[in-house]
């Protein structure tokens, strides 16, 4: 009987789990690759992957943009867990402790169950969450613009305020519905912002009652938006915004949202119905709740070789890891989809060799570039130092994001949209209903249902 280097265990007929946390980027990414390096190995019962995640499905958070301004349909961004990862075990539920001790998990399943999921080897995947501060009104008033509810709930948030500015005879109203506030000129801020700016463009034509003109407005805390692509092209996005009657300020803070009331550092002070923020991420919170090593910002403490320090059977890449970035001696690798991807397929390749006891490889990967969509027909891009203004921006754009897509299926599906939008308008209709299910049911009964 062979002994095991990297201490799996020798008892024959045992099946050794990887359980992978997380079913974003790197948690999807991952289980794809093991499920076809261990093709033999799972079919065999040697060794099982099991992937825990919220949802039943993982997010290309890059195409939300599109997908709220109706340019993609919302199911095409998005890839269902089930269907690609065949040959794992997919549990639909959350994980709240990490006990790497008993090497254990805790999985929350419904609201009363919680099960208990033993391991060998552990993947980290569960990437970060939208960085709030406690602003008055901001919890009350904002959405955020990391997942697909958020950005259907973005959509039908604009066109509902159409609609009720179209409707209504009161000019306060009116003026409160047509101002949209975006907080954060990171790529979501500023993609979210110029794609449903361009949609609302398009929606006026069906409102000729409307002659007051929608607000958009960016609120930026530093002095320039876009730091990926540059200083120049940062400057350049800002002055292609302006252009299109969008305000931007740079060196601002959102300092009150209560009461729909708008008060900006600046001294700015509005009505607005509809207040987006993107003002950044920070890792999951559920890092806390394992007894792994930690960084000052909350990160789990990552090898180049991606595995959490002392920790040679757990492995992490993504936003919830620091991760060395051996490019830039001293600095850590960016929290962004391009690295997310990357480290994916090294850190598959590395739980793969340490399962048959061979050496690990570092991560390196110098970063390509950054491309942004300042809606259709319109971008900016910084690949290996060439700049790009435009459209040749916004196909790059497209093209890349198409390329990384996970899924043949997702691809063609996304494509066929596109194609298709060459010949027919966007579609503009809101469905705020879907936010309020029970509605209609509830007048017809004259009772509420319990949530």
């Amino acid at each position: 009987m062979n002994m095991d280097p990297v201490g799996l265990g020798t008892v024959p007929y045992m099946t050794k789990r990887i359980l992978i946390v997380g079913g974003g980027y790197v948690g999807l990414y991952t289980a794809l690759k093991l499920q076809r390096k261990l093709r033999g190995p799972l079919k065999r019962g040697e060794y099982k992957i099991t992937v825990v995640e919220p949802e039943s499905y993982m997010t290309y958070q890059p195409f939300l943009p599109e997908a709220a301004a109706g340019n993609l349909e919302p199911r095409h961004v998005v890839v269902p867990l089930r269907k690609v990862l065949k040959r794992c075990e997919v549990i639909t539920g959350r994980v709240t402790g990490i006990e790497q001790a008993a090497k254990t998990a805790t999985v929350q399943v419904t609201a009363t169950e919680f099960r208990e999921i033993s391991y060998e080897v552990l993947v980290v995947a569960v990437g970060s969450i939208s960085r709030t501060l406690p602003i008055p009104g901001l919890a009350e008033h904002g959405v955020g613009f990391k997942t697909v509810e958020e950005a259907i709930l973005l959509r039908n948030q604009v066109l509902g305020h159409l609609d009720r500015a179209a409707a209504t005879l009161d000019p306060e109203e009116r003026r409160r519905s047509l101002t949209f506030v975006v907080v954060g000129g990171g790529f979501a801020g500023v993609e979210a912002l110029a794609e449903m700016e361009d949609m609302t463009k398009d929606a006026l034509k069906l409102y000729p009652e409307l002659t007051d003109k929608p607000r958009w407005v960016m609120v930026e805390a530093t002095e320039k938006i876009l730091p990926e692509v540059g200083p120049e092209l940062g400057v350049y996005t800002v002055e292609r915004l302006r252009e299109r009657g969008i305000e931007v300020y740079l060196n601002t803070r959102l300092e009150s949202a209560e009461k729909c009331h708008i008060v900006l550092s600046n001294g700015e002070s509005f009505d607005a119905a509809t207040l987006v923020w993107t003002a950044g991420v920070k890792p999951h919170p559920l890092l806390q709740k394992t007894d792994l090593p930690l960084d000052d910002k909350g990160r789990l403490k990552a090898t180049a070789e991606l595995t959490v320090e002392g920790h040679p059977l757990v492995f992490a890449a993504g936003d919830n890891a620091a991760v060395p970035d051996l490019t830039k001696p001293g600095e850590f690798t960016a929290p962004n989809a391009q690295h997310a991807v990357r480290q994916a397929s090294t850190l598959a390749g590395n739980v793969h060799a340490a399962l048959h006891g061979k050496g690990l490889k570092p991560y390196k990967h110098a970063y390509a570039g950054s491309v942004a969509s300042l809606g259709l027909h319109k971008g900016v891009a910084q690949i290996y130092g060439v700049k790009l203004r435009g459209l040749p921006a916004w196909l790059m754009h497209r093209t890349y994001h198409l390329s990384r897509v996970p899924t043949f299926n997702r691809k063609v599906r996304v494509a066929l949209d596109w194609t298709l939008a060459l010949f027919f308008r966007r579609d503009l209709v809101a469905l705020g209903a879907l936010q309020h299910p029970y509605e209609e049911f509830e007048l017809a009964t004259g009772q509420r249902k319990a949530s």
